[in-house]
């Protein structure tokens, strides 16, 4: 494995032997240019029913072999050199973005059990510090945890699943220091602010207290990453000890455990793309066998909330495909019991739902947009929709722990609006904005106008799509148009504000977000009309979004530019192979490219819990189509785009390995003089790097990748 040069031929049609002055120059410009790093090929076959296939880079999946992280380090240095004539316009981005930050900022309190919780972030500061004031906001604060301490010495760090006592004396929470979303979980000691000897490695990183404040219950994960195990540990004994309560041995499952808002029962929940079953357990008596709700039914889906006596149950049960609320007594709780509170309508999908004591809150959506919907339980007459008043937007049921209250507190944000979070009066329908972002600098979210417009695909579906840019902007078919997409688990890419994407808005750049099918935007049907074997319906809709803003004149094909990441990646692999043509530049982040072998290959992370969003390819029908689609399978000898693929050593979703092959094959066929790149995070995973500045050091790589393609280069 190595660098090796690259061929060059006389384009000008010159056949004599004397080269031209400038043909030389170009000739010396060639040979001094940066040169890309070539993968060997060390061919591996993999025949599956029947068919065969030829994996080159097979090999790059060696994660400990020192080859592989040779060839990893030589595209990193590939990409820096390329990029190298960036580096001003990347540190000049990367101030501006980091500058629209409030440096010393915290989030909006909210209650809980006496205890009004906060996070707060210090000038410089990476990571945030966790916090609580007793009674009042008046009160002297308590820290419950400073991430920034915790992190110290770990170039990657993250804290998650922030949970405390019924007692409010002990804080549980864990840590990753690898980027694998392994985490330790630990328990601290809020009185004293000395962390208990108690360590549990392996877990996805939260615990839920029983109401005796010694127990929690928490989620261990196997060889694969899948979450398949919940035990429960007594403090101050070893984890060696802990009880398994609950296998889930269905590869095709995880499982997970959580505190209904009642604080009364600990629910245990296992959940597959098409079924779910929960089982309960008083948390009062921790100890006790837990008892299933309604037994697994393959397309049976539903969730549990509890309130009173009842449990309320948010299913598709009887072809409720947009799903409705049903309820039904704790005492008998299989579906023949299960009551409709919210009937099913087809033309709105009920998303989520917040019980208090007095009010129902359904958060649904209808034509792509979010809607609040507040009813009082004893008093029908009350059902009303909170009014947002934009053209595009979208809201949230925010954080609520409070049982008994009035207050609805949600967030709303919208593509000019920055993130704001609002308290409203359920009661009086008084609405109090608590917070709005604040963007440092000169922003005026009046600058800037966002709307709806929609696509309509090859089969004659609208699709959405939402926009953003600077007022004033002229539909000559001349702006650089950044267009965005997913489309993958029922994912819904809400129209929300970035305020690290006004570097490319102030440059003249059209930000636009397809909704494409796969997701949820337009209710449940929509994501199942692109999985399994109608998959392709989320490549040709982006590729329709694509020409409907190329026909519009919002952009033209030299100033069109596609990003996405993870499923959002294999949705760039697949149109790059489809439509190479239609754009100047791509980003695929974490791109999930390599999907025919690693949906064989039930120890990767993540695989057998995914057959029922992409199909088990050990049935060939499935194996053919996915065949026909997988990016990596299908790079052929042909012209491509610009391309930028980024990923992250330690990626425990997508594995590294996937992209680092995919651009190994691309460099081999290829037949243009594009720019391909390859930027591999040595220390991180998924997500990327951690804190709260360092991640727009990517960022700002991105935007450069894209300014300079667009021709926009200004300092």
């Amino acid at each position: 494995m190595g660098s090796s040069g690259c061929s060059t031929s006389n384009s000008s049609g010159d056949t004599t032997t004397t080269a031209t002055a400038e043909q030389t120059a170009t000739a010396q410009a060639t040979s001094q240019a940066p040169q890309p790093p070539t993968a060997d090929k060390k061919p591996k076959t993999l025949t599956t029913h029947g068919h065969t296939r030829t994996d080159n880079y097979y090999w790059l999946n060696e994660r400990e072999n020192p080859d592989v992280i040779d060839y990893l380090n030589e595209e990193n240095d590939y990409t820096k050199k390329i990029m190298a004539h960036t580096e001003a316009l990347q540190q000049k981005l990367f101030d501006e973005i980091v500058a629209r930050i409030k440096q010393t900022d915290e989030s909006v309190p909210y209650k809980r059990n006496g205890y009004f919780y906060y996070t707060r972030y210090e000038a410089g500061k990476e990571y945030p510090i966790y916090a609580r004031k007793k009674g009042a906001l008046s009160a002297s604060e308590e820290i419950t945890l400073n991430a920034n301490e915790r992190a110290e010495g770990n170039s990657y760090y993250a804290a998650a699943g922030m949970s405390v006592s019924p007692d409010n004396r002990l804080l549980a929470f864990g840590e990753d220091t690898v980027s694998r979303r392994q985490y330790t979980l630990r328990i601290k000691d809020l009185s004293t602010g000395q962390l208990l000897p108690d360590r549990i490695p392996n877990t996805t990183g939260s615990a839920v207290w029983a109401n005796d404040n010694k127990t929690i219950f928490y989620t261990m994960k196997d060889a694969a990453l899948r979450s398949f195990k919940i035990f429960s540990h007594t403090l101050g004994t070893p984890s060696s000890q802990d009880k398994e309560v609950y296998h889930e041995a269905d590869e095709t499952y995880g499982t997970f455990v959580y505190k209904t808002k009642s604080e009364k029962y600990i629910i245990i929940g296992s959940s597959s793309t098409m079924a779910q079953e929960f089982r309960f357990v008083d948390a009062a008596k921790p100890n006790s066998s837990f008892k299933v709700i309604q037994p697994r039914e393959r397309g049976l889906e539903y969730s549990v909330d509890h309130f009173g006596n009842n449990f309320y149950i948010r299913t598709n049960k009887d072809g409720a495909t947009n799903f409705k609320l049903v309820q039904t007594p704790v005492t008998n709780t299989g579906k023949a019991n299960w009551k409709d509170v919210i009937p099913h309508r087809a033309d709105v999908f009920l998303e989520e739902t917040e019980i208090f004591k007095e009010y129902l809150v359904l958060q649904e959506r209808k034509n792509g947009l979010t809607q609040l919907r507040i009813k009082k339980w004893n008093d029908p007459k009350t059902d009303y929709y909170v009014d947002f008043g934009e053209e595009t937007y979208t809201a949230n049921i925010s954080m609520n722990p409070e049982f008994d209250s009035q207050v609805l507190r949600y967030g709303y944000s919208s593509l000019t609006t920055p993130n704001s979070t609002y308290d409203i009066n359920m009661q009086t329908k008084k609405k109090t904005l608590l917070k709005e972002q604040v963007v440092v600098g000169d922003f005026n979210k009046e600058n800037y106008e966002a709307k709806r417009i929609y696509a309509t695909a090859k089969d004659g579906t609208k699709v959405p799509i939402s926009l953003v840019y600077r007022k004033g902007l002229k539909l000559d078919g001349n702006n650089p148009t950044l267009l965005y997409a997913y489309g993958s688990y029922g994912i819904t890419m809400n129209p929300s504000f970035n305020a690290t994407r006004l570097s490319l808005l102030d440059r003249g750049f059209v930000y636009a977000i397809a909704h494409i099918r796969g997701g949820q935007e337009m209710g449940r049907q929509w994501y199942e009309d692109g999985k399994l074997l109608k998959k392709k319906n989320t490549f040709t809709d982006f590729v329709d979004c694509s020409e409907y803003l190329i026909e519009q004149k919002y952009t033209n094909t030299n100033k069109l530019f596609a990003q996405g990441g993870s499923a959002g990646g294999l949705l760039m692999g697949a149109v790059v192979n489809m439509r190479p043509d239609l754009y100047k530049g791509v980003h695929a982040a974490v791109p999930f490219v390599d999907v025919v072998t690693t949906m064989l290959d039930t120890s990767i992370p993540l695989t057998t819990g995914e057959f029922d969003e992409w199909g088990n390819p050990a049935d060939k029908k499935y194996y053919d189509y996915m065949l026909s689609y997988s990016p990596y399978d299908n790079v052929e000898a042909k012209e491509y785009p610009n391309m930028l693929v980024t990923t992250g050593l330690h990626d425990s979703q997508v594995q590294y390995f996937e992209p680092a092959k995919w651009v190994a094959k691309l460099r081999e066929l290829k037949t243009d003089n594009n720019i391909l790149l390859l930027h591999t995070n040595m220390e991180a995973g998924h997500g990327g790097a951690s804190g709260r500045f360092r991640p727009y050091k990517e960022t700002a790589l991105q935007y450069a990748f894209f300014l300079t393609l667009a021709g926009v280069e200004d300092l």
